[in-house]
Parts: C-alpha cells; structure tokens; sequence
C-alpha cells in the first residue's frame, strides 16, 4: 500500500529587505568592535610620570593619551576607524605608534592601537554573529 502525500511550497524572497537589514546588522556591528578595540587600546596606556620601554605601550602623566582615543563609524563606507583624535593630541600619538621626532625629541616605538587590533582580532567576528535577524 503506497501512500503519497502532496506538499506544495511558495517562498518570496524580499532580497531589498534582506540588504537593508544586513547593512544595519554591519554598521552595528563595526560599533561593537570597534568600541572593543578601543577599550583595549585605553586600558593598555598606563598612568605614570615616567616613559615606557620601548616597544611597550606609551605611558600618559595626566590620561590626555587615554581620552583621547574615538571610534566612528562611517555608514556609507561600512568601516569603522579608530585611533586618538588629532585636536587632543596631536602628533604625539603618531610618534607613540610608529617611532620618530616630535617636539625635537627622537620617540622609539610604543605601539598600542596594532597590539589591541591583534589582541582582539579573534574576538571580532563574535561581534557579526547572528546580527542579521
């Protein structure tokens, strides 16, 4: 005794939808790791009157260094960008990060927003998990 059963399926696929709410999803996301990343960097710049080593994190006398560190999202490129703001610090960061003169004084390397880029590298993707509803 055969026994067949009909089933008949109709899907629509709304693909502008499924673009707009993937789009949101990743501008949302490139905020939640770029806030991440930012945290990083701000908790590895310490407080203290003296340098750091070279090839470790700046140190910051007064935390100007720290506060000085934005993320922004920008929607239209879907990216993110993070890093100190030039109006607080200046080139200083720049001579922090990469080594060179500022104000007539040689800065080796102390890199600190690369290392938070690498130190949370693998937890980036977390951020985009599931984000599409």
């Amino acid at each position: 005794m055969n026994t067949a059963i009909g089933l008949q399926v109709n899907t629509r696929a709304d693909i502008p939808k499924v673009l707009r709410k993937a789009r949101r999803a990743n501008i949302e996301s490139l905020g939640h790791a770029g806030a991440a990343i930012r945290l990083t960097a701000r908790r590895s710049i310490r407080k203290s009157p003296n340098p750091a080593a070279p090839a470790q994190p700046p140190r910051t006398r007064r935390g100007q260094l720290r506060r000085a560190i934005r993320f922004a999202v920008e929607k239209n490129k879907q990216r993110v960008v993070i890093g100190p703001e030039f109006r607080i610090v200046g080139q200083s960061a720049r001579a922090h990060e990469f080594g060179g003169r500022y104000k007539r004084q040689r800065y080796p390397k102390r890199p600190f927003m690369g290392p938070a880029l690498e130190k949370t590298q693998s937890r980036l993707p977390r951020h985009w998990a599931g984000s599409v509803r």
